[in-house]
């Protein structure tokens, strides 16, 4: 099946403007019926108006008058009316849609009796027939008419402007939004729901009200919900002088739903995941997700509705920027160290490998089949990344002098990167011309470095930088970026430099890197002295240096940079598994790691963040941990499994004690109930169940007897609970069944707990794994419909790398067969799906790949695979 192709070398400006859209829905209890009219304004005299749409076409009228089927066609999707006007004139045209039948979950659905829409990035062509482009942005009125009583709330974007009742128990609702936006922001919700109502005084003065709409027996947990988009409202306006504009901000909440959240202008339709929260029911990290992705939705409305995307291609412009703001945010409200080391984690474990695999495409792509499977990693993480740098290049003042050009110049308009990187150029006065490689280019870049004293009273370094081939090219030129860089003695004291010309005495200094090949000489320099490089992740980068176990365990011990002391930790721990790797294969005893085991035993008894000491206990995942080819999963992951172990024995007693310091410190700690949510019990808890993972590895049956004993009384809040449970989830003993089932049970009426419960069954290291997921499937609260379902059961297995990756390809049969299931319900989860579970193939060693082929060429050979999954498999079958 051939698959067409959209290059960003054609875009083409539209040949219609529309500047206004009124929109009336009548709902009906199995079709709703959709009348849009349109002020259109031809940009280049007359011509064929092109419109996209996949809904029943019902009617069409121009300037009131209906028009015969001999003056449009109607064929792939794409509505043709020939010889339109060439001056301004109104265009109508009604649609039927089927909202109880759309699995898809874009367009307008029903879930759960209600119905919902979800528009981007193509979804408001199933509703109506319209261009269906981000540059084609319009002032939105909405009318509603449905039956009051089914559904007695009618939501879309803006403000409410009308209602009232209508004969036949009937009612309508009016929405008018004053911003012009582009279709992929539309909104509507109709439904039963609860409201919980607050109230924000903005900057200006203006009473902003604040309405979270969810089912009634979710109505209690949507609390810290609205306080974190209070937080992230006096935020923006603090760091970034941004208001909000309208005199309501809606957000409603849905367990159907493809995504974490949409923005739509003043009514953000959410993931359930991302709005409700208690102690009873969610974990300190899922607090977390709440807070980061309400704030993430509301910094969009200046960063993506107010200044929105040109085309798709430029997706990286909101999603990228907006990612940077909420990771600010969340650095702001908490430990800003450990939440940097966080970021960097997840970017390294999630997009290095899909830079280093077969989807690999810039941050701005130059060409996309299916603009659903462009939701990546690369464009939101790496392009925060890219918006990060020119935050380290300019400093706070510099980046917030180029926001405020961006603003002044673009408010309203749907604009492009290279007016971004304009902005920031011109505030600044800066060339930033090399800077936009960084939206052309795929791939990771490398810096090899090497460094020595000169002589001459100096330090140099010395960095190359490459960038690898990658499927859409092959020679990359080099980048612009900063590298932030530091010095450390023998002792772990910072040592003092001056760069040449400045004159000024530093410890630490951002070097700008513009050439393949670069030299950097650190004056004043008389002492030998390790190199504490990129800073802060100064930079989305691999970086080799030829550090000996000596000098990263001195920068683990004692480098001031949170970053560089975990990066330190992170290389001793690669190390040490490729070692027992080596030492597994050969049949051979297990290395020491003394330098290893020497600088952590300075880390666990250190008085340091608890958060980050957390994180410098913990072994970087087993993707990580992969090479760029000829992967041996299983061997990768017994190696760590070993490590871990032997660190677990190593400092079994050192642990214990930092548990009950933990324990001590979160039950004593000044707050009204130290088992809510707080960051600082957050940190300590977070801590504790590192804790407990590595003690129950230094003496599982032990520990099992004892937390299957004291299990109630242990398990506190969710954090605790979860903490336990992920603790024995591995044992090979009827006890964890036993506690799982008692889990499952707790919450039977809790769909987002029950994602924990699935999730904890495809995760498992036991033997039973695989048959414990085919009995999931069964489960009374598994849908194969739901998304979240079937990321936390299918999305988990395919990331358990014991079991997936079977020697017998068992665990790929499972997927592939799970892709396709999903793939006639849902296209957008399943190519999910796919790209999450197979990217690696190419990867792979030869055994393992030829079975991962097989199964994505028998994908590919099934007709009624949908473009978005298609696109996927394809790729990653070309290699």
């Amino acid at each position: 099946m051939s698959q067409t192709a959209k290059y960003l070398k054609d875009y083409r400006a539209p040949d219609y403007r529309i500047p206004e859209i009124r929109l009336r829905f009548d709902i009906h209890h199995d079709h709703t019926l959709v009348t849009a009219e349109y002020a259109v304004e031809p940009q280049s005299g007359a011509g064929d108006l092109r419109l996209h749409g996949s809904a029943e076409l019902v009617g069409l009228m121009v300037n009131g008058r209906m028009l015969p089927e001999t003056e449009y066609r109607l064929e792939n999707e794409m509505l043709v009316v020939h010889r339109a006007p060439a001056q301004p004139f109104t265009f109508s045209v009604q649609t039927k849609l089927f909202p109880h039948q759309n699995t898809t979950l874009m367009g307008l659905y029903q879930s759960g009796g209600n119905l919902y829409t979800q528009c981007e990035p193509e979804g408001f062509r199933k509703i109506t027939f319209h261009p269906d482009r981000p540059d084609v942005m319009s002032v939105y009125t909405t009318e509603i008419h449905a039956d009051k009583a089914r559904f007695p709330v009618l939501l879309a974007n803006g403000n409410r402007i009308d209602g009232g009742d209508l004969p036949e128990g009937r009612h309508f609702a009016v929405w008018h939004d004053p911003f012009a936006k582009p279709s992929y922001l539309f909104a509507l919700v109709a439904g039963d729901l609860a409201c919980t109502r607050d109230r924000f005084t903005a900057a200006d003065g203006r009473e902003i009200a604040l309405e979270f709409y969810t089912r009634a027996e979710d109505q209690s947990q949507v609390g810290f919900a609205i306080e974190s988009l209070k937080h992230a409202m006096r935020w923006d306006e603090t760091r970034f002088g941004l208001v909000y504009d309208l005199d309501i901000y809606m957000v409603v909440a849905v367990g159907d739903f493809n995504m974490g959240a949409m923005e739509n202008k003043g009514l953000n339709i959410f993931n359930t995941k991302y709005v409700l929260a208690d102690a009873r029911t969610a974990t300190d990290d899922d607090f977390d997700g709440v807070e980061s992705v309400i704030a993430h939705e509301y910094f969009h409305n200046w960063t993506g509705n107010r200044v929105t995307c040109r085309d798709w291609f430029q997706l990286s412009l909101k999603e990228g920027l907006t990612v940077f703001r909420d990771q600010e945010f969340s650095a702001d409200r908490s430990s800003r160290a450990v939440r940097r080391i966080r970021n960097t984690a997840l970017l390294r474990r999630h997009q290095f490998p899909e830079d280093a695999g077969p989807m690999a495409h810039p941050v701005r792509p130059a060409s996309y089949v299916e603009m659903n499977n462009f939701y990546t990693m690369t464009v939101y993480e790496k392009g925060a990344e890219v918006v990060r740098m020119y935050h380290t290049l300019l400093g706070e003042e510099g980046f917030q002098k180029g926001m405020k050009l961006y603003f002044q110049r673009h408010d309203g308009q749907a604009v492009t990167c290279d007016d971004f990187r304009a902005a920031m150029a011109d505030a600044n006065g800066i060339d930033l011309a090399q800077f936009a490689l960084w939206y052309s280019q795929a791939g990771t870049p490398v810096l090899d470095v090497s460094g020595s004293l000169n002589g001459q009273g100096a330090y140099v370094l010395r960095i190359k930088q490459s960038i690898p081939p990658t499927p859409d090219m092959h020679d990359k030129q080099p980048m612009m970026m900063p590298v932030k860089i530091g010095l450390l003695d023998d002792t772990g004291a910072a040592v003092a430099f001056s760069l040449p010309n400045s004159g000024e005495s530093v410890t630490e200094a951002v070097l700008l890197l513009t050439e393949s090949e670069q030299e950097f000489v650190l004056e004043g320099v008389n002492v030998n002295v390790t190199p504490s490089l990129l800073r802060g992740f100064s930079a989305p980068v691999r970086l080799n240096f030829p550090y000996s176990d000596a000098q990263l365990a001195l920068l683990l011990a004692h480098d001031s940079d949170p970053f560089a002391r975990w990066e330190a930790g992170q290389t001793l721990f690669r190390r040490a598994v490729a070692a027992n790797e080596q030492a597994l294969t050969r049949q051979q005893d297990l290395p020491a790691h003394d330098a290893l085991f020497d600088a952590l035993a300075h880390v666990i008894r250190a008085e340091i963040d608890p958060a980050l000491k957390a994180e410098l206990l913990t072994v970087p995942a087993e993707e990580e941990l992969w090479g760029s080819e000829n992967i041996h999963p299983l061997n990768v992951h017994h190696a760590r499994e070993a490590l871990l172990n032997a660190l677990a024995v190593r400092f079994q007693d050192d642990i214990l004690a930092v548990n009950l310091q933990a324990k001590s410190a979160e039950e004593n700690a000044a707050v009204p109930n130290p088992y809510d949510y707080y960051p600082e019990q957050a940190e300590w808890r977070t801590l504790r169940n590192v804790c407990r993972s590595l003690l129950l590895r230094a003496n599982p049956q032990e520990q099992m007897e004892y937390v299957f004993e004291h299990y109630d009384e242990m398990a506190k809040n969710m954090t605790h609970e979860w903490g336990l449970l992920a603790a024995v989830n591995h044992v090979d003993d009827p006890r964890r069944d036993a506690l799982l089932a008692r889990f499952a049970e707790k919450f039977g009426e809790h769909a987002l707990v029950l994602d924990k419960y699935f999730a904890l069954i495809a995760g498992s290291r036991r033997d039973d794994t695989p048959a414990q997921v085919q009995a999931a499937l069964q489960h009374p609260a598994f849908a194969p419909t739901n998304p979240n379902k079937v990321r936390a059961l299918i999305g988990t297995f395919a990331r358990n790398n014991r079991h997936f990756h079977a020697e017998n390809g068992a665990g790929y049969r499972f997927v592939a067969e799970k892709v396709r299931e999903t793939d006639a319900l849902n296209p957008q989860t399943a190519a999910v799906l796919a790209r999450t579970a197979f990217s690696v193939c190419q990867r792979l060693e030869p055994q393992r790949r030829a079975l991962m082929t097989a199964e994505l060429q028998q994908l590919a050979a099934w007709d009624a695979l949908s473009k978005d999954t298609r696109e996927i498999v394809e790729k990653i079958l070309a290699g």
